[in-house]
């Protein structure tokens, strides 16, 4: 077996059985290009099968003088995966990434906004052209129910339970979430659907998804991106924004408020808890006012 034909039918396992994202999948197959790239630099191309640690690890090393080290040990997380396909499908009878180091890379803090940042972009959303109602209604919606990008462009119109409260989100792996809405997002949402978003002239094949272009299409994820960066250019803000952090300040302000991880972890589609718990980069005082508040033996008497 080579390296393409096992490629292609990892591919299509992470598609059809892991249920994974077409980026997800892309990202999967860049790692295995740049292996096979390199392998192919050598005097005898060694298969899938019979390819050594030694071999990857050279492999690794090399890619350590242009790659930093979140970017390698993604790599290697990649490659890892593709030989446990092996070993799952008995193509192997071991994994030659198992004693390959990851690089110790930290806990990367995910930038946040403050409510008054959030403000700022809001005041700053111009209403004289036609696009600046959904501009504001996008960034509501981010911010009020905490969605990925790719979350929010194949929203639909038909996801909208606003009589219960929720938003049907159709998130990674295909998986579908309830999302509460707040009264105050759906109400900008009824606006947009009736105003601007009525004036379009829709393609038919776009009727049911809730935010479109000017040519009454669904938006891309590069569009909402070019939408938060014109934002906070404008707003004077000097963070590095992207529709994600509108997800993090979303997570981080929920629990600064008090909320329950695991009912974050719900609200955020997160499969583990530990995922979620990068939200708890809460300042001391903050930590320690919520044991004032809550700790049962601070009301005790000594």
């Amino acid at each position: 077996m080579n390296w393409k034909s096992l490629t292609k039918s990892y591919l299509l396992y992470l598609k059809i059985e892991r249920g994974l994202s077409e980026n997800s999948i892309l990202n999967y197959k860049l790692d295995l290009f740049k292996l096979t790239n390199y392998l192919e630099l050598l005097e005898k191309l060694p298969t899938p099968i019979n390819i050594t640690k030694d071999s990857l690890q050279e492999f690794i090393y090399e890619s350590s003088k242009v790659l930093q080290a979140r970017s390698q040990a993604r790599l290697i997380s990649g490659l890892k995966g593709f030989f446990d396909y092996l070993l799952f499908e008995e193509y192997r009878d071991e994994n030659p990434m198992d004693l390959i180091e990851t690089p110790k890379i930290g806990v990367k803090l995910p930038d946040t906004l403050s409510i008054n940042d959030i403000d700022k972009l809001i005041a700053v959303v111009d209403f004289t052209k036609k696009e600046g109602e959904r501009n504001l209604t996008i960034i509501e919606t981010l911010y009020g129910c905490g969605l990925r990008v790719s979350e929010l462009t194949t929203l639909k119109i038909s996801d909208l339970y606003f009589d219960e409260g929720f938003i049907s989100v159709n998130g990674k792996g295909n998986k579908q979430r309830l999302v509460p809405i707040a009264e105050h997002t759906q109400k900008l949402i009824l606006k947009y659907i009736e105003s601007s978003r009525s004036d379009l002239e829709i393609d038919p094949q776009f009727s049911n998804t809730l935010f479109l272009n000017r040519r009454g299409k669904g938006l891309t994820r590069a569009m909402i991106f070019t939408i938060v960066k014109r934002l906070a250019q404008a707003a004077n803000l000097q963070k590095n924004i992207s529709p994600h952090t509108f997800r993090h300040s979303f997570a981080t302000h929920l629990l600064e408020n008090g909320a329950d991880l695991r009912a974050i972890q719900q609200m955020l589609g997160h499969e583990s808890i530990t995922t979620t718990e990068i939200y708890m980069h809460l300042d001391r005082s903050h930590l320690a006012e919520t044991v004032q508040k809550y700790h049962p033996r601070v009301s005790m008497k000594n």
